[in-house]
């Protein structure tokens, strides 16, 4: 009988820079659910990669005084070599300039625009270069791209267009219908209500300005939009082709997932839906969109210095420690954090006190008492009951967790079962019975429960710390590690003897770990401190013209988000006068409305009203833009409401 198949992707890595550890959580996570479909009997194709094109790659190629292939070839190497540091089973590490995925791309194109899905005309608006993503005016927030935050720039080109307005109601009624093909459901609420709802616009899908792209065909000075480019490469990449798609790609298609950041989900659950409606290809099932993992409290960015990466992880903990971390630190609706100290604490806590410790001591304690002799756990008492009911159950709530994607608490679970291992150590205290020859045999069901445990543990973990449930399953010398032995407890061979106990996790030393951490930080230190800015550089103004600005103490009496809008927040003032004043302001990835209620901030009070997202904006309120990722509202919490500032 075949086996049933399973089609798993990540969003395929920008090759602007080497992926930091918050980029490398998507590929670890995907690969845990792949090795456990497969571990489950799922014949399972895994496919990861890189996206390659785009202006900013060309800029960026520029000025490394290198061409666009000789860059991209450089990071792509270094992404395809995190994700073998890290011990991801890809089953194809897939690359934009691939030539066959070029040369389907330009067949796609054409068979779009025959269709009439693709229409020639002129692009005016705002191009944010990051992004890789054209705005309207109405689309930016306080001037900036909606989605990064970043100045954009205007464009305007002869440019193609794919009719996505076209299927908005065909994209609405498989939703309806599919609940649960955006998951989890608080990220299908916000596709509805910010994107589709609002109405889908016809989306420029080829640019004329740079030359960093693949080129369509019928047309050669345009090249393809790059997130129509990368988009396509779930289905390329298996073989797709107009002209008659492979065995491969008839096999798998459609994918089971796609695994992919919470800020790209626009394009996977909009665009993507509808440029296969379009080609008359059967949609994916599921996109999931996991959080960001987070330096401390902010996000990873080189100018915070911030910064972490997997290879200097893997160097100073181990691959599956940092797997570990990464898979268990990540909540399910909201972003996770690493930091060293945090690291240090469950490496310690988790690895080497809970699981590691209860590994060696059931391993030296059978070869202790028994010669390491597995012995025979026939008799049981309530609490050997217990721990064996456990075991069972936690093979069916692994199940049901990561059926649902929810990766920390699938990994929680299976800790649990190992902590109440530990527990079961403690109540029926082995080493007593070893003092009384009539406990001999109590003594070895009690080893034996809790080697069968371990094997349960070493099984259900063996997909997120693959090398760990190695080492596990070496101790307890064991070969039955398949799925179908977790349906019963009792599967472990009586009479075979366990192996050696070695400790899994070596406890860290704080003190000493921070020096190789400090030695890690240097490299990525600046040989110099940049100069500061010549304020003689500034244009200057007269004391005129500051005059005209009036700046008042404001206290913020009422704060709330403005639908449509991620980075704007309605501010609802008291300015010492008797009218509340509002002001639509873009903080909101800085801060939340319960943060803000209550503070005195300075607000300039005589800017001319504008409509930001429906809202009147009545003034703008101050605030410092400390790097590129970070800004701080100063607050001036000792003044009066109303109180000039000169």
């Amino acid at each position: 009988m075949d086996k049933e198949k399973f089609y798993i992707t990540t969003a395929i890595a920008y090759t602007s820079a080497k992926p930091h550890i918050g980029n490398s959580y998507e590929i670890v996570m995907a690969d845990a659910v792949a090795r456990y479909k497969r571990l489950q009997g799922y014949d399972v194709f895994f496919q990861t990669g890189t996206d390659e094109h785009g202006l900013k790659i060309e800029e960026k190629a520029k000025d490394k005084g290198v061409t666009p292939k000789q860059y991209v070839d450089g990071v792509a190497g270094e992404i395809r070599n995190i994700c073998d540091i890290l011990n991801t089973t890809y089953d194809k590490f897939f690359r934009t300039t691939d030539a066959d995925h070029e040369k389907c791309v330009q067949k796609i194109f054409k068979k779009l625009y025959d269709k009439g899905d693709i229409y020639k005309g002129k692009y005016e608006g705002m191009y944010c270069t990051p992004c890789e993503s054209f705005w309207t005016e109405s689309q930016l927030v306080d001037g900036k791209c909606p989605d990064c935050g970043r100045e954009v720039k205007p464009a305007s080109e002869e440019a193609y267009f794919f009719k996505f307005s076209k299927y908005q109601k065909q994209l609405e009624e498989y939703i309806e219908s599919n609940e649960n093909f955006i998951y989890p459901e608080s990220r299908k609420k916000e596709m509805i209500n910010n994107f589709i709802k609002p109405g889908i616009q016809d989306l420029c899908v080829s640019r004329t300005s740079f030359t960093w792209g693949i080129p369509v065909d019928f047309d050669p000075k345009h090249v393809v939009y790059v997130w129509i480019d990368a988009l396509l490469n779930y289905i390329t990449g298996i073989g797709y082709d107009p002209d008659g798609s492979s065995e491969l790609f008839n096999k798998y298609w459609p994918a089971d997932v796609h695994i992919i950041g919470k800020d790209i989900m626009r394009f996977h659950t909009i665009y993507w839906p509808i440029m296969l409606m379009a080609l008359d290809v059967p949609l994916p099932k599921q996109v999931v969109g996991h959080q960001w993992l987070l330096s401390g409290e902010d996000k990873m960015s080189k100018s915070r210095g911030n910064v972490i990466y997997a290879d200097d992880l893997v160097s100073l903990f181990g691959v599956d420690a940092v797997r570990y971390y990464l898979l268990a630190e990540m909540p399910y609706t909201s972003d996770g954090t690493i930091t060293y100290d945090n690291l240090i604490e469950r490496y310690n806590s988790d690895l080497a006190n809970t699981l590691g410790n209860l590994v060696n001591r059931t391993v030296a304690m059978s070869n202790k008492y028994f010669d390491g002799k597995v012995m025979s756990g026939d008799t049981s008492e309530e609490l050997d009951n217990e721990l064996k009911t456990l075991a069972v159950e936690t093979v069916e709530k692994v199940d049901k967790l990561l059926s649902e994607y929810r990766i920390s608490d699938t990994v929680e679970a299976i800790l649990n079962l190992a902590k109440r291992c530990n527990k079961y150590i403690d109540e029926t205290a082995p080493w007593a019975l070893a003092k009384d020859e009539a406990n001999s045999e109590r003594l070895g069901t009690v080893l034996y429960n809790l080697l069968e445990s371990i094997r349960f543990i070493a099984v259900l973990v063996s997909p997120f710390m693959p090398e760990t449930a190695e080492k596990i399953l070496a101790q307890i010398n064991t070969d039955i590690k398949d799925y179908d032995s977790l349906k019963k407890f009792g599967a472990l061979a009586v009479g075979g003897t366990v192996g050696t106990a070695v400790p899994l996790f070596q406890r860290i030393d704080a003190k000493e770990m921070a020096e190789k951490i400090e030695a890690v930080n240097a490299k990525y230190k600046p040989k110099e401190e940049p100069k500061k800015p010549e304020i003689i550089g500034l244009a200057q103004i007269g004391i005129e013209d500051f005059a005209k600005v009036e700046l008042r103490v404001a206290e913020i009496r009422e704060c709330e988000p403005i639908k449509k809008a991620k980075k704007l927040l309605k501010l609802t003032l008291d300015d010492g006068t008797d009218t509340p004043r509002t002001v639509a302001s873009g903080i909101a990835k800085w801060y939340k409305p319960e943060d803000l209620i209550g503070h005195k901030v300075i607000v300039v009070a005589n800017l001319k009203p504008a409509v930001l997202c429906g809202v009147e904006s009545n003034g703008m309120i101050l605030a410092g833009e400390c790097d590129e990722d970070t800004v701080k509202v100063i607050f001036v919490d000792g003044m009066p409401a109303g109180a000039k500032i000169r």
